[in-house]
């Protein structure tokens, strides 16, 4: 008979590691390695219990995350054991009285001092070293964190140093601020509110900060003043309520999507290269919602149908945050290019030059390029259509007695929509298409104009009336004779020669400035260059789709083939003609000759043919006018399918405001940036990756960003962080407010 395996360890004993245990009772403690009973200590010997602790780690019997989780402490405290017992062996375990330990320094006078070499532009290590107190103190001084508490041991363990060889033998933390926090702290498991959202019992998981030192990511909190601006957070709560009881809530999937739009990760899958418990950290919980759990809350908010009402509530919010960079509005189509397996409407692809299936949608910006609002446009529609249609929408974006100017391109080109757009309250601005006069060379001036954001632009403008045949319903309007719309046509003439004509009504600009204006419509396009390579702005977001309107009229194939039958029928006639002339030359050349006595015959199949042709032509001509220009879509493309739009629309939302937050972001950064004008995206792309601590000073919550990688790269950060700081702006859920810095860079 087989003896039964004996157990290695007691029952009783907590595992250390695959090798070893921990066996601790109100005499003391036994550490267990490999069965045998290894180290030893009583209930009141703390120090021999440190050294258990250490050796454990030094013989790499196991981690120290596994010994800290072992021995209750944080990976912080066992870090400071074995440092010591490195510098001074076991007498260097031996507990001392924490806290300081001499009178206090900083004396009113004291901090009346640091604050006057603060306000004369002194830099925190130069105050400490003119005062004799370390920068800790002089942030206490100044406010920036709240004076030192006693440090609580946690219960929870965290491993930020797995071994002190890879921090260097006897290293403190950096920075002073940062001994108090654990390094790469974890968050605290939510299993209980975990359990109580499975069941259903949980609206949504409150926000716990989990407070840490250089913790991944935690640039991406300098997003929150700007996100809040573009009140994305806000309009969603009120446009979807709330979502279904569970741990995530509409907080939570939003702010997410930013953060991973921010990390030039906008697509839900994207979460799957992402840590989970990174995110989570920044977003309040203790792990970020996975790839099939975000997918599930986009759906859910999908399902409610209010996209299109999500879109005109951001844009009102944007018109009323931010009402004078709308008083031009840029409006402009573009194509989401499908490259899949349904059966589509074909569009043009001005991009691409070709025509392929594709999802068609109006855009509407503001004049400094950022989007204010999306909309589905209707398959195969012109510009023109579309500003026919939309023309009430605006109206309810802007308010009912602001006069706004609508920029569009020569895609909505239209005399009639022009007249429309006068009559509804607001003013044009558009390129002239179609025939038009050149301006002579000596009618250009030069003219120089200085823009509203500072910088200066030299043009080539000459100006004249014109006269466009339209039909007119208010007398107010500018209209000419027999109901014609008078507008301005200002030519600008590029140094090559070629000139560009400009339409509009307003008088009360210059030329140069409607110059600089209709040139600035190229920032829509340079918004859709941008987002197409940095947030997905073409993705496939969901695969679902829906049947197209059977109804709705389309261009009928077979009048394109009855037109070329046309035009092949002429072409017969023609040829036939040709044959036929030739015919009578040759017969003319026969009846020259005297042997035939100035007679010839014409070879009568040339007549013959050209009979024929000429009856071809008049029945494809018949057949051309009974066949129907548009017929409905069912007879023709029976099988049609849609896109899906919805989901696209809330991700358009997320994905324009987290352009939108960058771009705020960008416009404070640019002028503590030298290189503002080109680099202030980029540099925002590295911010938002950097590492820093989270620090809750009573109603503040300290996000302390570790240098940039050059540091005039940390200047310019630290002077955002400071307009960041001013705005008071609070962690979403909470009331905490938060106060942004960026720690000094080594030696400097």
């Amino acid at each position: 008979m087989s003896q039964a395996v004996l157990p290695l360890l007691p029952a009783e004993a907590c595992s250390v590691g695959p090798s070893a245990g921990l066996l601790e009772g109100p005499e003391g403690g036994v550490v267990f390695v490999f069965g045998w009973a290894t180290y030893s200590y009583a209930a009141a010997d703390e120090v021999g219990r440190r050294l258990a602790a250490v050796q454990l780690v030094g013989s790499k019997i196991a981690t120290s995350a596994e010994v800290a989780s072992a021995f209750g402490v944080s990976g912080v405290t066992l870090w400071t054991w074995r440092r010591d017992y490195a510098a001074a062996g076991v007498a260097g375990l031996l507990r001392t009285r924490s806290g300081p330990k001499g009178p206090i320094k900083l004396t009113e006078a004291l901090r009346a001092r640091v604050v006057e070499l603060a306000a004369s532009g002194a830099t925190l290590a130069t105050i400490a070293a003119q005062t004799g107190v370390s920068t800790a103190t002089v942030r206490v001084a100044l406010g920036r964190v709240g004076p030192a508490e006693p440090i609580i041991e946690p219960e929870s363990a965290s491993d930020p140093v797995s071994d002190p060889a890879d921090a260097g033998e006897g290293d403190e933390p950096a920075d002073p601020d940062q001994a108090d926090l654990a390094v790469l702290a974890e968050p605290v498991p939510r299993r209980t509110e975990r359990v109580a959202a499975r069941f259903g019992e949980l609206v949504e998981a409150p926000v716990v900060i989990t407070q840490g030192a250089r913790l991944p990511q935690v640039g991406l909190l300098l997003a929150l003043p700007a996100l809040e601006a573009t009140g994305l957070l806000e309009v969603a709560g009120q446009t979807y309520g709330p979502m279904r009881n569970g741990f995530y809530g509409l907080r939570v999937t939003l702010l997410m999507a930013v953060f991973m739009a921010l990390l030039r990760e906008p697509r839900a899958e994207g979460a799957s290269r992402l840590h989970p418990v990174d995110l989570g950290r920044l977003l309040g919980a203790d792990r970020a919602p996975e790839v099939k759990t975000l997918r599930r809350k986009l759906a859910e908010l999908a399902a409610h149908v209010r996209g299109a009402d999500l879109q005109a509530a951001l844009g009102a919010h944007h018109v009323s945050a931010r009402p004078d960079p709308v008083g031009f509005l840029y409006l402009d189509g573009h194509v989401r290019v499908y490259t899949g397996t349904r059966q589509l409407p074909k569009t043009h692809i001005a991009r691409m030059r070709i025509a392929g299936p594709a999802t068609e949608e109006t855009w509407i910006g503001d004049a400094e390029g950022d989007p204010i609002m999306v909309l589905t446009a209707a398959p195969s529609q012109s510009l023109a259509a579309e500003l026919h249609r939309l023309l009430p929408d605006l109206r309810a974006l802007v308010g009912p007695d602001r006069r706004c100017t609508i920029v569009f391109d020569r895609g909505g080109y239209s005399p009639a929509v022009f007249s429309e757009i006068i009559t509804a309250g607001f003013d044009l601005l558009t390129y002239h298409k179609g025939a038009w006069a050149r301006s002579a060379d000596q009618a250009f001036t030069t003219v120089d104009y200085r823009a509203p954001d500072g910088s200066t632009h030299s043009y080539q403008l000459a100006e004249r009336l014109i006269e466009l045949a339209a039909p007119t319903t208010q007398p107010d309007t500018n209209a000419g004779p027999a109901g014609g719309l008078s507008l301005r046509l200002i030519m600008r003439r590029r140094p090559d020669g070629h000139q560009t004509p400009i339409l509009t009504n307003r008088t009360d600009l210059t030329a140069a400035e409607v110059a600089h204006r209709m040139s600035n419509r190229w920032r829509q396009e340079n918004y859709f260059k941008y987002a197409r390579e940095h947030f997905a702005l073409d993705a496939l977001d969901s695969y679902a789709d829906l049947p197209d309107d059977p109804t709705r009229l389309v261009p009928n194939p077979a009048k394109a083939d009855a037109v070329g039958q046309v035009t092949a029928a002429r072409a017969g006639v023609a040829a036939a003609n040709a044959d036929l002339a030739q015919a009578l030359d040759v017969a003319t050349a026969q009846a020259g000759n005297p042997r035939n006595r100035g007679t010839a015959t014409v070879d009568p199949a040339a007549g013959h043919a050209l009979r024929i042709a000429q009856t071809d032509l008049a029945d494809a001509k018949d057949t051309s006018r009974a066949t129907p220009t548009h017929r409905p879509l069912g007879q023709v493309r029976p099988g049609s399918r849609l896109l899906e739009t919805e989901r696209k629309l809330l991700t358009h939302a997320i994905r324009m405001s987290a352009y939108n937050t960058e771009s705020t972001l960008a416009r404070l950064l640019r002028p503590h940036y030298s290189r503002g004008d080109d680099e202030a995206h980029a540099l925002l792309r590295e911010a938002f990756t950097l590492p820093g601590d989270l620090q809750i000073t009573n109603t503040t919550l300290h996000v302390r960003l570790d240098p940039a990688s050059a540091p005039r790269r940390s200047k310019a950060l630290a002077a955002l962080c400071a307009e960041l700081t001013d705005t008071q702006t609070r962690y979403p859920g909470t009331n905490l407010i938060l106060a942004y810095s960026i720690k000094d860079h080594p030696n400097h």
